[in-house]
């Protein structure tokens, strides 16, 4: 198995700085120092949220990684606790067990699982999703009507994810410049939406429903 997330974070930060010094605020939780201070200040999630999701991740990789070694590829993506599989492993048995192996991890709410029971993509097919991943943040900071921190963006085999806790605007608003960037074959929306009122009082109260997981029928094809 090759866990990604970390890998997949340096990848991104480092498109991100190629495309303009302004991306590095939509850039994921960089754990250490200033990097992480500024980031958090950034993102909706609290701080403690923010660690506590790194934290998922770290250990729902090293759990998968005892279950499975090298021979499933799976991504984990944790966003206020509630964690996104994507990835390929070789049959809907290993797809259900690697659900079931996050499920079990402490502080995991609830889990989205978008494996497929295919061959693991090549280092080609990997390196062009991060390119995806860069430009979809770039357009979304280019966007002057959103806050681009408040999106995590994930790229599996040309589809992208994007996660966040947004409004209803801000959710369209963001696929709708998502499906418009090149490459991009699919949009999926592993949104919590919130109301206008809740973004305005800064979430003092965070509620804790599972995100609406959809897809988005208009990014089907190649753009």
């Amino acid at each position: 198995m090759t866990l990604q997330t970390m890998t997949r974070t340096a990848s991104a930060v480092l498109a991100a700085v190629a495309l303009g010094t302004a991306l590095s605020a939509c850039a994921p939780l960089v754990i250490g120092g200033a990097a992480m201070g500024t980031l958090m200040a950034a993102d909706r999630r609290t701080a403690g949220t923010q660690v506590e999701d790194e934290g998922i991740e770290m250990r729902a990789g090293n759990r998968l990684r005892d279950a499975f070694g090298e021979r499933v590829h799976v991504n984990v993506t944790s966003y206020n606790r509630q964690v996104l599989l994507t990835g390929e492993v070789p049959s809907q048995q290993d797809r259900e067990r690697a659900e079931q192996t996050v499920l079990a991890v402490e502080n995991v709410r609830s889990v989205v699982n978008d494996l497929a029971v295919m061959p693991a993509t090549t280092f080609t097919q990997r390196s062009n999703d991060t390119l995806i991943t860069g430009k979809v943040r770039a357009s979304l900071v280019d966007a002057k009507d959103l806050f681009a921190s408040a999106f995590k963006v994930v790229t599996e085999r040309n589809t992208v994810y994007l996660m966040g806790r947004v409004t209803q605007r801000e959710a369209d608003r963001a696929t709708e410049i998502t499906r418009g960037v090149n490459d991009v074959r699919k949009v999926v929306r592993v949104f919590e939406i919130i109301t206008q009122e809740e973004l305005e009082r800064g979430f003092a109260q965070q509620p804790q429903r599972p995100a609406p997981v959809t897809t988005d029928p208009a990014a089907t094809q190649s753009r």
